[in-house]
């Protein structure tokens, strides 16, 4: 049976290329977090009366705005728009921070609520960062798993709108957590392995890993650890 003979060369080039797209995609990455935090303190301060009246539709009208944001994104990806379009999502994406940090913090420990979920996300990105990086196992297996995941935990959010059951919000964070930490090793795995060859995509991947991490341990942590005296 022949076999086919790839120079070690061209080995190294694909290697090299791998490294490349994560390295970028480490540095956008980062660069992500400042219009996070600029939208994060812009919301904070803004007044979101109409979403305790209109919870439900407030919510809608937020999916599809950061899924219109995902759709030039993606269609831009190989330009520089993709980056500036991934940037001004961000921005939008901190700004829906707003309700959620608004409410930690009117707690008396609120502050270090954020504190510590803001600290726990980072430690479980760079310790599920570092796991895939090291051991270079091939996580794409997951992906069909968690494809599913995530839309049972839409389809449980869009419901628990309705039914308000605090145990079922509860139980919804926890899988997403979960999730989203899985996520973190799957599209980590998909750089490495050539999968994924865009950074600005993978970029984004890995943006809406971590901001679902963060928020739902939030939620977590003000359910179990909020101080309301």
């Amino acid at each position: 049976m022949e076999q086919q003979y790839i120079p070690a060369t061209q080995i190294g080039a694909i290697g090299t290329a791998q490294n490349t797209v994560l390295r970028n995609t480490y540095m956008m990455l980062a660069l992500t977090m400042i219009p996070t935090v600029i939208g994060a303190f812009i919301g904070m301060t803004t007044n979101f009366s109409f979403m305790a009246l209109h919870p439900v539709i407030f919510s809608l009208l937020m999916f599809a705005v950061m899924m219109g944001l995902m759709f030039g994104v993606t269609a831009t990806r190989n330009s520089g728009w993709g980056v500036a379009l991934l940037l001004a999502f961000t921005l939008v994406a901190g700004f829906f921070l707003g309700p959620i940090l608004q409410i930690a913090l009117h707690l008396k420990n609120g502050a270090q609520l954020v504190g510590m979920a803001a600290g726990g996300t980072g430690i479980i990105f760079f310790s599920l960062a570092t796991l895939a990086t090291v051991t270079k196992k091939d996580f794409s297996f997951m992906g069909k798993f968690l494809f599913i995941g995530v839309i049972l935990l839409i389809v449980a959010s869009l419901a628990n709108m309705f039914f308000q059951v605090p145990a079922l919000a509860l139980t919804i964070s926890a899988i997403a957590v979960l999730i989203f930490s899985a996520y973190i090793l799957f599209d980590i795995s998909q750089i490495i392995k050539g999968g994924q060859t865009n950074y600005v995509m993978a970029t984004m991947s890995l943006y809406l890993d971590i901001y679902n991490i963060f928020v739902n341990l939030l939620s977590l942590l003000m359910a179990f650890s909020g101080d309301r005296d």
